[in-house]
């Protein structure tokens, strides 16, 4: 049985909206699984979609590149332990090198471009700053009309693809997908594994007990519908107009959205969970020794 920290039951409230006791008590049933708390707090309790925790040890930044004519870019991230390194200027000086090198060879792979110089600059870095940093991942889109987008405090970045539009056009469109995390283009695109695991979870909730199965087919239906609509870039609301949905907004232009890639910093990284009020006690009865 794994130990629940408070900073565990925390985190979990601040992805569901529930009480103290009620998140403990789905640690608890989970085994300290977050993802799956969620979940099976979804099944018994009807509670909404709530965003999964990416637990992330891992800081740095996200940077992209983009030809003149906007026809191909690339998005790299690079991480570091900390976010005082991810703003230390040997750092994005490092980055701004990985970015140009990745760019220029049309590289996706991070093993062929660090093999050589890059790899012997980033041990040298390493050494001098005192925390590791690695090139995670590179994204590559070639054709169309590219556009991009990199928030503010570079940690999320987003590449769009179009067929036809204009770079502004593009541009705004990765905008929402940084603003909003859609998952898929269409409907039609989402994978059928996630669409089955939806429908289980609906399935289990509350409401539908007890119902008929026609009723109950029917409102599944209803549900999976706004799911699809909710988590698809087309059918989102545009950030800058709600009034539009996104593929409303391409359409009017003369515009096909071809696909879109999204980086944030450190997503999916697993990091250890740490109680420092017991850690900080530890330390003491042992100095009492």
């Amino acid at each position: 049985m794994a130990a629940i920290s408070a900073s565990m039951v925390k985190e979990l409230r601040e992805h569901t909206g529930l009480g103290m006791m009620e998140c403990k008590k789905a640690l608890v049933e989970a085994d300290g699984d977050i993802d799956l708390a969620i979940d099976n707090l979804r099944k018994a309790s009807g509670l909404k979609a709530a965003k999964k925790a990416d637990r992330t040890a891992a800081d740095g930044v996200v940077a992209i590149k983009l030809a003149d004519d906007n026809s191909y870019g690339i998005m790299v991230e690079v991480n570091s332990e900390t976010d005082f390194v991810a703003r230390d200027d040997n750092f994005l000086g490092f980055v701004g090198k990985v970015l140009d090198k990745a760019f220029a060879d049309r590289q996706t792979e991070v093993a062929a471009l660090m093999d050589g110089e890059l790899e012997e600059q980033r041990q040298a870095l390493v050494q001098k700053i005192g925390e590791n940093i690695g090139v995670r991942r590179l994204m590559s889109v070639d054709g169309g009309t590219i556009g991009a987008y990199v928030h503010s405090n570079n940690r999320i970045a987003v590449l769009v693809q179009l067929k036809g539009g204009n770079p502004e056009l593009a541009r705004d469109i990765a905008m929402h997908v940084a603003a909003v995390n859609p998952q898929v283009v269409n409907p039609s695109d989402m994978p059928a594994d996630l669409v089955a695991k939806e429908e289980e979870i609906i399935r289990a909730q509350p409401d539908m007990a007890g119902k008929p199965e026609n009723i109950i087919e029917k409102m599944m239906q209803g549900r999976i519908n706004k799911f699809l609509k909710e988590n698809s870039l087309t059918e989102q609301p545009f950030v800058k107009n709600p009034d539009q949905t996104v593929g409303q907004l391409a359409k009017e232009a003369g515009a096909e959205i071809l696909g879109f890639s999204r980086f944030e910093v450190g997503e999916g990284i697993e990091k250890a969970s740490v109680d420092f009020a017991a850690e900080v006690a530890a330390q003491v009865n042992a100095s009492k020794k």
